[in-house]
């Protein structure tokens, strides 16, 4: 099956003429007159641009979203191939209306008609795994109908073995596959593609995503309507904006376009850092914002989960970058476990000064971050360093955020935006407000832990265990009975210990 989809692969290159991207270079002149010679029968009359589209949409969801992420790098491709490819955001061709009013027939167990009182049969917006459309509830609420695409899932199972099998043999016959994690990357893609295909998922994140910025200024998002859901249908309050790409539109609007542009980072890092929990897929189709200046999320299909760990050490790598600390990346590379522990701290520092030192002080508009993940992935494969499935998709949407602020603001100062927030942030985690925090958090469990104190101490000492910890443990048992407040002060000391002495 996989031979055949690869060879489908192929047939629809060679259709719209994408040999032109690989052999439109002069020294492979004899190749290309060779294939355009075999496959005159092509109608190569559209633009390149166009035909790369076409190519795209032809081979499915997992292509379209490749052209997505590419649309918004007008850093790294031509701009007539990034104007062209930003259609694939929400101008993917639709299903029949017809084939969502059947879906919709098969969840209800009744016709549309008998469901909503107005239901729009053109979708209001189309992508690679979902279309849109319009509808009003009995109670006059107007909402919007995500519909599945019909056999979705058959395509994009596919799809995913395909990339599978790529990159077992990736690395089987790279010298750095094992460390790039190929595989896994793919594993952890396919993920998030089976949260996509069940749209009861992506309500739950979309309910998520609103309750951490509930009454926030900052973002909107849509309410669910629950009643209304299944695995093949969402359904979810309309929202009102205008996509945050029509810049043009957005300024007759009054709107503060350097403000948006400042908000967007705001909103990247607090997902990221306050919650672990943020948009993987903000392209800017699906992005509005309101007259007010206030973002407007849609489709939830992909979301990313970080880690306490991973924020943390994040979070220590970009403030030591924005501080241009580069030893202290270094450090926190090796004590993160992502860089070997024989590392050369020096060296490494030195690589990573090399990459990062020529974009600071510098707008947006004169940086390419995709460049310097470049550079940086070149000093990683130097330095062996390993690939972070986890991180893959925090990576996608930095992409993505970088684009959409140089579509925005090009003067954009991203350093001095962000960093702020990341100081600010780390300073509740390691500071006194972050100590009181954790301490807040642990208080119930100290509650149920502490009246049982006496008696886990008195199991412990009749095991015969070293006699000055037991002997320390008698001195506790005393000042418990005599000021049982003090047990709260060393509760925590008794519990190391005791954990330790087990361990030992």
């Amino acid at each position: 099956m996989r031979i055949f989809r690869l060879l489908k692969i192929l047939r629809v290159a060679l259709r719209f003429g994408l040999d032109e991207f690989l052999l439109g270079h002069e020294r492979v002149r004899t190749p290309r007159l060779i294939v355009g010679t075999l496959l005159f029968w092509r109608d190569l009359s559209a633009p390149r641009a166009v035909r790369l589209r076409q190519a795209l949409e032809t081979l499915g969801p997992i292509f379209v979203k490749f052209g997505q992420v590419l649309s918004t790098r007008r850093d790294l491709i031509p701009s007539d191939i990034a104007e062209e490819l930003a259609k694939l955001q929400d101008h993917v061709p639709p299903f029949p209306g017809a084939e969502a009013l059947q879906i919709l027939h098969e969840a209800y167990g009744k016709p549309a008609a008998e469901v909503f009182t107005r239901f729009d049969i053109e979708p209001v917006a189309s992508a690679s795994v979902a279309q849109v459309h319009f509808a009003t509830l009995p109670d006059g609420r107007e909402v919007a109908v995500k519909v599945l695409r019909p056999g979705i899932a058959t395509i994009i199972a596919k799809d995913v073995a395909l990339l599978d099998a790529g990159a077992a043999l990736l690395e089987l016959l790279w010298s750095d596959g094992k460390r790039l994690k190929p595989r896994e990357v793919v594993a952890e893609f396919a993920r998030h593609l089976d949260d996509e295909l069940d749209l009861m998922r992506e309500a739950a994140n979309a309910n998520q995503l609103r309750r951490n910025f509930l009454d926030s200024p900052l973002l909107a998002v849509p309410e669910i309507h629950w009643d209304y859901c299944s695995t093949r249908v969402m359904v979810m309050q309309r929202m009102h904006g205008t996509p945050v790409s029509a810049v043009d539109a957005l300024r007759a609007q009054g709107v503060d376009i350097p403000r948006i542009a400042r908000i967007g980072v705001e909103i990247f890092f607090t997902q990221v850092f306050r919650d672990g929990f943020f948009h993987a897929d903000m392209h800017p189709g699906n992005i509005l914002v309101t007259p007010a200046g206030q973002y407007v999320a849609l489709d939830f299909g992909i979301m990313g989960t970080l880690t306490d760990v991973d924020k943390h050490y994040l979070a220590r790598n970009f403030i030591a970058f924005f501080r241009r600390d580069y030893r202290r990346v270094a450090e926190v590379h090796v004590e993160s476990g992502w860089a070997p522990p024989g590392t050369r701290v020096e060296e490494f520092e030195t690589a990573i000064r090399a990459v990062c030192e020529p974009i600071f002080d510098k707008p947006l508009k004169e940086i390419s971050f995709g460049k310097v993940l470049l550079r940086l992935f070149q000093t990683s494969r130097r330095f062996n360093i390993e690939i972070q499935p986890q991180l893959v998709l925090l990576q996608k949407t930095l992409l993505n955020i970088e684009g959409l602020g140089r579509d925005l603001d090009p003067d954009l100062d991203l350093w001095n935006t962000a960093k702020p927030y990341l100081e600010r942030w780390m300073s509740e985690q390691v500071g006194w407000r972050g100590l009181a925090r954790r301490i807040g958090d642990e208080l119930p469990f100290w509650s149920e832990l502490l009246p049982q104190l006496p008696r886990l101490v008195q199991q412990y000492l009749a095991h015969d265990h070293d006699a000055v910890l037991r002997a320390q443990a008698a001195e506790l048992l005393r000042l418990h009975r005599r000021n049982g407040w003090l047990l709260a002060v060393v509760a925590t000391l008794l519990i190391a210990l005791i954990a330790l002495q087990l361990l030992s």
